[in-house]
């Protein structure tokens, strides 16, 4: 296969170099607004590079893959689906929620396939956790916790775009809940502070974030983030149930340590990026999108689904804002 990828920068080049190590690649073409870093990586990876997004979705790609930054996703998306080309899109499709409504309109009304990036659908722990609540083998279930804690802040440069905590990190905690219950969150109530770079302040966002969300099943669902984890990077799920308990990134590498003496878990090494942890999802996900590409299977992850968990976010940044529960009924959907 022939597959196109636009932007190099970190995520960009990481599905880069996930690409060119993949059997189906026959060739890869890619393009970024920064020459140097399209040159760069091209080389680094023997792709071909394209000028402009327009050559490269010119060039006979059988596959259009979105990994720039993210004011840019929602005109690239269209562009892919005008040109007729199956494109795959990194979270979010687009900056604000009106923008995501009109792309899942657009996107229904074409018959060109769209697969968005949520890379922990992809994950063996979250699909063993899916299963397990699908099948029963947890009775009925009461409670889920779920975390994304970066090790480390991103650049200052990021944060004014990034669309808030909720909207860049809890996003994937949202997609995943949908994916490992089934259900849809009925009711949100969230909050959030500073304690690091100021930055965050300025840009009105917060640094650390946590939300109490209950399901439509009454399921009640705790949802913690911070860019700040100095012990690691700690992505997790714990899905309580009435007959047994299952959790997904509790293993060695485990991002803290034991108060108890005597125990020697985990042994670690650590994560210390979303690139480490989720390293062979990401490779399972970019083999799923050549599957789409060819027609063999539906989208695993749809604009739709991600419309759902950008409305859960939206209803946490309202919440905050606002120091009160949100319903989702309130935050626009169609």
């Amino acid at each position: 296969m022939r597959i196109g990828l636009a932007g190099v920068g970190r995520i960009g080049a990481f599905h880069a170099r996930t690409l060119a190590g993949l059997d189906f690649v026959d060739d890869l073409v890619i393009m970024d607004a920064n020459i140097e870093a399209t040159r760069a990586v091209a080389d680094e990876v023997r792709a071909s590079a394209a000028p402009d997004v327009e050559t490269l979705l010119a060039s006979g790609i059988d596959g259009f893959v979105i990994a720039a930054a993210t004011p840019g996703h929602a005109s690239l998306l269209r562009l892919g689906i005008a040109a007729g080309v199956p494109t795959f899109c990194e979270k979010p499709v687009a900056a604000t929620l009106e923008e995501t409504i009109d792309l899942a309109h657009f996107v229904a009304a074409s018959e060109v396939p769209v697969h968005v990036g949520f890379q922990r659908r992809f994950d063996s722990g979250y699909q063993r956790a899916r299963q397990a609540v699908q099948d029963g083998e947890l009775g009925f279930i009461h409670t889920i916790r779920a975390n994304t804690h970066d090790q480390s802040p991103p650049h200052e440069s990021y944060i004014p775009t990034s669309g808030g905590i909720f909207r860049d990190c809890n996003v994937h905690d949202f997609d995943i809940l949908r994916f490992v219950t089934g259900r849809e969150v009925a009711t949100v109530y969230a909050t959030g502070g500073n304690k690091g770079a100021d930055f965050f302040s300025a840009a009105g966002d917060v640094d650390t974030g946590g939300a109490l969300l209950t399901m439509d099943d009454d399921t009640v669902v705790l949802v913690s983030s911070t860019r700040y984890n100095g012990g690691g990077h700690d992505v997790r799920m714990e899905v309580f149930g009435e007959k047994g308990t299952i959790a997904v990134g509790l293993d060695h590498s485990l991002a803290m340590d034991s108060a108890e003496a005597e125990v020697d878990f985990p042994r670690g090494p650590r994560n210390w990026s979303f690139l480490e942890r989720f390293l062979p999802a990401y490779q399972a996900e970019l083999t799923a999108f050549a599957e789409v590409a060819r027609g063999v299977r539906a989208s695993p992850c749809t604009v739709q689904d991600a419309l759902e968990a950008f409305r859960v976010a939206e209803a946490c940044e309202l919440s905050r804002a606002e120091r009160r529960p949100v319903a989702l009924a309130e935050i626009k959907g169609n």
